[in-house]
Parts: C-alpha cells; sequence; structure tokens
C-alpha cells in the first residue's frame, strides 16, 4: 500500500467520528415530530428532547481531554464510536426500559457523549498524522463528513418518513430512524482497529521507536527521522519533570484564543439555521409544512457543495483569508435575509440570503475552525487545549440553540422595527467579531508543522 493511500484510509476512518456527529445530531430533527406525538410531549419537554444530546456534548468535551492524554487518540475514538452504537440502539428500542421519555434522554445524552469525545479527537488525530502541506485538506475531511452525515440522515429519514403513514410513523418510524446510526456507528467501530496511534501520542508517551514506525507509514525515512527529532524537541521544552502550568501568560492566552474562535463558530448562528431550518423556511419564509424535510435536504446539499470548496482550498489560499471571504459571504447572506424580513418583502431574496449564508459557512468557519483548533496548540498542551475549546464550543451550541426560539418569538423581534429579522443582525455582529479576533490573534498556519506552529507562539 503506497504512503498516499495509507494516508487517505486512515483519515477516512478517523472522519467517519464526523459523519457520525453530523448524523446522530440530524437524526434527531428528523425523529422528533414522531416521537413527540407518540410521547405526547409539550414545547419545554420537546426542547429538553431534542437539545439533551448538548449536555452529552459538552460532558464528553470536557473528558476527551484526559482520555486522549491517557489512552490516545485512536482508543478514545474507539470509546466515542461504542458510545454512538449504545445510544442509537437504545433510542430506537425504549420498550427495553419504563416507556418515559427519561429513557430516551438518557439514551440522547449517551450519544452526546461519543460526539463530545470524538469532535475533539477526531481532528486532532488526523492533524497529528498528516503532512503540513496537505493538513488543511486532510482535517478538512472530518468537516466535510460532519456534512455528509447531516446529508445522510435528512435523506434517511426523509425515505423512511414517506415510507410509512403517519400512524406507523408515530409507533415505529422514529426509532428505525435511530436504528439506522447503527449502521454507521458499528463500520467506525470496527476500522478503528485497524488504525494506528498518533505518532505523537506515542513520542508524548516515550514510545519513540512505535512513533517513527508510524511517521514511516507517511513519509519517507529522512523526513519521518526529522518529524521525530521535531517532535521530541518541542516535548523536551517542558520537560516531564516539570508540570505545565496552564495558567501561565502564554499557554492561557493560546487557550483563550483557541477557545474565543471555536465559540464564535456557533455565534455565527449556523446551528440556529440547522436546527430549525424548518421553522425558519415555513415561518419566515412561507414554505409549507409537507416540504419541511426536502427543504432540509437543500440546506444539507448547499452545505455539502461548499465544503468540497473548502477542501480544496484551504491548503492552497491559506485558514485566514478563507474565514475572511467566508464572513462577508455569511454577512451579505443574512443581510439579505433579515432585511426582507424587515422591510416585510419575504421571497426568493430571502431564500437565497439563507443559502449564501450555509455556503459562506461551510467554505469558511464550518472547516477551517476545525483545521486551526486541531494545529494551533502545543503538543505538550493540545489534548487539554483542545478539550477546552470544544467543549466551549458546545455551550455556545447550546446557548443559541435555546436562546434562537426566544429571541424569534418576543415581542421585540416581532415588532414594526424589526418584523422577525432581529437575530439575524445580532448574528452579523458576531460575524464582524470573528473577523477582528482572526485578523489580530490567529496566526496563519497554511504549510507549517506543527512544531513550526507552536514557535509562532514563543516569538509572540
Amino acid at each position: 500500500m503506497s504512503k498516499k493511500t495509507f494516508l487517505l484510509l486512515i483519515t477516512a476512518v478517523s472522519a467517519l467520528g464526523g459523519l457520525l456527529f453530523g448524523y446522530d445530531t440530524g437524526v434527531i430533527n428528523g425523529a422528533q415530530f414522531y416521537l413527540s406525538k407518540f410521547f405526547v410531549l409539550d414545547d419545554v419537554m420537546k426542547g429538553w428532547v431534542v437539545g439533551s444530546a448538548l449536555l452529552g456534548c459538552f460532558v464528553g468535551a470536557i473528558v476527551a481531554g484526559p482520555l486522549s492524554v491517557k489512552f490516545g487518540r485512536k482508543q478514545s475514538l474507539i470509546i466515542s464510536a461504542i458510545l454512538f452504537s449504545f445510544s442509537a440502539y437504545g433510542s430506537g428500542l425504549p420498550e427495553l426500559f419504563p416507556q418515559t421519555v427519561s429513557a430516551l434522554v438518557f439514551f440522547r445524552i449517551i450519544g452526546g457523549l461519543g460526539i463530545g469525545i470524538a469532535s475533539m479527537n477526531a481532528p486532532m488525530y488526523i492533524a497529528e498524522i498528516t503532512p503540513s502541506d496537505i493538513r488543511g485538506k486532510m482535517v478538512t475531511y472530518y468537516q466535510l463528513a460532519i456534512v455528509i452525515g447531516f446529508f445522510v440522515v435528512f435523506l434517511a429519514t426523509y425515505f423512511i418518513g414517506n415510507s410509512l403513514s403517519e400512524t406507523q410513523n408515530i409507533e415505529l418510524g422514529w426509532r428505525r430512524m435511530f436504528w439506522s446510526e447503527l449502521i454507521p456507528s458499528v463500520l467506525f467501530l470496527t476500522l478503528l482497529f485497524f488504525v494506528p496511534q498518533s505518532p505523537r501520542w506515542l513520542a508524548l508517551k516515550g514510545r519513540d521507536e512505535e512513533a517513527l514506525a508510524v511517521l514511516h507509514k507517511i513519509h519517507e525515512e529522512e523526513v519521518a527521522t526529522k518529524e521525530l527529532e521535531d517532535i521530541k524537541e518541542s516535548l523536551s521544552k517542558s520537560t516531564d519533570k516539570v508540570k505545565v502550568n496552564y495558567f501561565s501568560k502564554v499557554i492561557l492566552g493560546i487557550i483563550i484564543i483557541g477557545t474565543v474562535l471555536s465559540v464564535l463558530q456557533q455565534f455565527t448562528g449556523i446551528n440556529a439555521v440547522l436546527y430549525y431550518g424548518a421553522d425558519i423556511f415555513e415561518k419566515a419564509l412561507g414554505f409549507g409544512k409537507e416540504d419541511v424535510l426536502a427543504q432540509q435536504i437543500l440546506l444539507a446539499f448547499v452545505n455539502l457543495i461548499f465544503t468540497f470548496v473548502a477542501m480544496f482550498t484551504v491548503d492552497k489560499f491559506g485558514r485566514k483569508p478563507l474565514i475572511y471571504i467566508g464572513s462577508a459571504g455569511m454577512i451579505l447572506g443574512f443581510l439579505l435575509l433579515g432585511v426582507s424580513l424587515q422591510q416585510q418583502s419575504v421571497g426568493i431574496i430571502s431564500l437565497l440570503g439563507v443559502l449564501i449564508f450555509i455556503g459562506s459557512f461551510a467554505l469558511s468557519m464550518g472547516p477551517v475552525v476545525w483545521v486551526i483548533l486541531s494545529e494551533m496548540f502545543p503538543n505538550k498542551i493540545r489534548s487539554v487545549a483542545m478539550s477546552v475549546a470544544v467543549a466551549a464550543q458546545w455551550a455556545a451550541n447550546y446557548v443559541v440553540s435555546q436562546s434562537f426560539p426566544v429571541v424569534m418569538g418576543s415581542d421585540v423581534n416581532n415588532g414594526p422595527t424589526w418584523n422577525g429579522s432581529l437575530p439575524y443582525f445580532i448574528f452579523i455582529a458576531f460575524i464582524l467579531v470573528i473577523v477582528f479576533v482572526t485578523y489580530k490573534y490567529i496566526p496563519e498556519t497554511k504549510g507549517k508543522t506543527l512544531e513550526e506552529i507552536e514557535g509562532f507562539w514563543e516569538e509572540d
């Protein structure tokens, strides 16, 4: 097997964690309409069932750091795959337990734990095993997999929902939607046993010969030897006898910058659009309920196409230029949607605004944030720093997903001044903050090894 094929295969396996991230997040959107009727849920309980997985995501991201340090990136991903499978099976089989909402919520939280662990370890693993000249593209496979997961689950729920009557969907259809996740989760679990450990984690644990063996499968002999030397030099700057001080000015500053960027990804409003896309289409754009799933597929398709664009440009143009271009597009998209709502002239311009926003996010903050987070942190603190940044992202996701419908339904938003457009202008303000933070604090990491990127922080 060639080095290029080997690298592509292990990247694809790792990226399946992203596919399950997208699939598990998206499956609840298709299933919630029918399970809400099955359990006779009011709005509060429906929100709890839909949002409960985010609690698991937050906790999963927090524990992902210690898991990754102790057991490695590969073993952490295996744990996440087991959690995904257990969640998918249990969510569709509440009859094994008392038929209560609590049983379903329990399994949704278990799935969230899997998402939280995978969302930190998968991009970090890919970044640590990939040559610097193609690292951006390879890490973007993770975001591509998330988008594919969204797209595939919308197709799956669409076809499951349309193959049964409404009565059958209320009794059985939503269970099948959850069970369908078993296919990718079991595949992910099986394939993970055939990928190697991260060479940087092996070096961190003093297993240099094993690390070199992995690097030899990816690089030519001289390059592999030089990279291992660079990794060991990086690790030696903070000796094993000296515990890392996470509250030192430099290290805390790096973690804060990464965490702020991670949080701002959510404050673009992306998940408000994805989670509540059907409501936006129905209430803001005047589409009927019968087209809800088809509309979600349209959003997922645009997301998918522009993620491909990002994949093939992130190593050519760089990380920061894509964020600038994408931010301009996101602002334009929300301006078209916001102004059309404000002027009460909802129509094709509004729809175009939503699609421009989705495409611009997929081109920039979607994949590029994962690329930057996976490569910006020094070797010695990468697991813990990634854990903090990803946990904060899930907390921000929860804040946005819970506050968006509140702001949408507020008297201020629905008054004559805003006419339903206020949330989109709030998101525009946060996108402007993204441009400032990127310009001021984010290094351009294109083409640099992880150890060279580490040197940026030392200089500054």
